[in-house]
């Protein structure tokens, strides 16, 4: 087996996230979404994958879940041959009021008999950088950005240091931009000293994609290492950069045949960005909103309308393919929440993309384009894939992915991902056949 990396990633669009970047780094990747310890193995040992992406929904799960489930996948991919272990959670750090990501780390920690790793969500390229200690998102303070009013990970502070030491069992410290500018060496030096002066956790600055391959080099020796897809991208090329390939396929090239058949955009996210996303594709395409209201109070009845408005405005040589989006400004979304409880309104939304993706999918649907983590999660898992091909990417972290039996193409997409053209400019390159590109 030619296994060298184990990702466990938080949620379904954070595990195409990474494995993109897995590709452009030069790793032949497969992303599982769920799996059993049993196909984990089954894909390592048939498919040459160099790395495999194990895409979990704990980003808002209770806490003691969300463990079991990351332990799970990292003894499975361990079994599988991972000696080099990624947790992938979102650029914006966030997971549960109680947060998520300190007890997933302290639990891999310990089940790989280690005591200290890094703490890097940074991704430059989309604008989420890391300054003394403290998350930004463009120009603004993570808790001072959208994502402070987020309808389900809301995140108040921006402080890292004190957000993964209050959610774990140990300390945790910074490692400042003045060291990080000055190469591996004086990181990995840092390092050891944190780890000498009893921190089991360092967060990095990063504020260039250099640092991040900085980074990358430095921790190149750890079993775990934590944080964003661009540590994981890092991670990828310190690795890439040090395999022989004289006798093994090549790396993923920059060239992706699409499937033949009929698209469509299903958007469930409530990002800024995607809403942005949306607004600019109704100008576009046949665009149709989702009454929560009716979903709750008259699903079956309102699918069949839906899924004939689709059937109404779908395939055509010159139409881009139809949207059908819950996404929502951050009050529209509360307002909702009131009406009709927070946790009955999401599930309820899922659940109805989910049966919408299953009722194109019997009516010869092959492209989906999929905003939204949690929207991502529910309509891989209505359409029976569990198994991906990963790509090139579309944009940063958002790969075009194939169903590993070649009935699919997927562009699952995190909220904040992508400019405000992603959802056409991902079609009309996959429908003009043109060659992709690493936008970095």
């Amino acid at each position: 087996m030619k296994l060298r990396l184990g990702v466990i990633a938080d949620d379904f669009t954070g595990a195409t996230d990474i494995a993109g970047f897995l590709v452009s780094a030069g790793l032949r990747t497969v992303q599982l979404n769920q799996p059993s310890a049993e196909e984990v193995l089954r894909t390592a040992e048939i498919s040459e994958a160099e790395a495999i992406v194990v895409g979990l929904k704990t980003r808002s799960a209770p806490s003691r879940q969300a463990v079991d489930a990351s332990l799970e996948a990292a003894r499975a991919l361990r079994t599988a041959g991972a000696k080099r272990f990624v947790f992938k959670y979102c650029s914006t750090f966030d997971s549960t009021a109680q947060g998520n990501i300190g007890p997933v780390t302290d639990a891999l920690l310990d089940d790989l008999g280690l005591d200290f790793t890094v703490v890097v969500p940074a991704l430059p390229v989309n604008g989420r950088t890391v300054y003394r200690g403290h998350l930004f998102v463009g120009d603004d303070p993570l808790d001072e950005s959208g994502m402070r009013h987020h309808p389900v990970t809301p995140m108040t502070d921006s402080n890292l240091v004190r957000l993964m030491s209050a959610q774990s069992r140990g300390h945790a410290i910074a490692v400042p931009y003045d060291v990080v500018r000055q190469g591996a060496e004086a990181v990995r030096s840092s390092l050891d000293d944190a780890r000498s002066g009893g921190a089991r956790y360092a967060v990095l600055d990063t504020l260039e994609e250099s640092h991040l391959q900085t980074i990358g080099e430095a921790c190149k020796d750890m079993v775990l290492v934590t944080g964003g897809s661009g540590v994981g991208g890092a991670v990828g090329r310190v690795l890439a950069s040090g395999m022989d390939r004289s006798a093994a396929q090549p790396a993923p090239t920059d060239s992706w045949i699409g499937t033949a058949g009929p698209g469509i955009v299903l958007s469930g996210s409530a990002s800024e960005m995607t809403n942005r996303q949306v607004a600019r594709y109704r100008e576009l395409a046949p665009a149709l909103p989702l009454d929560v209201g009716r979903i709750i109070a008259d699903g079956p009845a309102y699918l069949e309308e839906v899924l004939a408005w689709v059937g109404g405005n779908g395939p055509s040589a010159t139409r881009l393919d139809p949207l059908v989006y819950a996404t929502a400004g951050a009050e529209r979304v509360r307002s909702l929440q009131r009406e009709h409880g927070a946790e009955r309104t999401s599930e309820a939304i899922e659940e109805f993309f989910a049966q919408i993706a299953h009722g194109v999918l019997e009516n010869g649907y092959t492209r989906f384009v999929v905003a939204g983590g949690e929207t991502s999660g529910a309509v891989t898992q209505a359409l029976g894939v569990s198994a991906f091909r990963v790509g090139p990417q579309i944009a940063p972290g958002v790969p075009w992915m194939k169903s590993t039996d070649g009935r699919l193409d997927l562009a699952l997409k995190s909220g904040n991902f992508g400019d405000e053209d992603f959802f056409s400019s991902a079609q009309n390159t996959m429908r003009e056949g043109r060659n992709f590109h690493d936008p970095r």
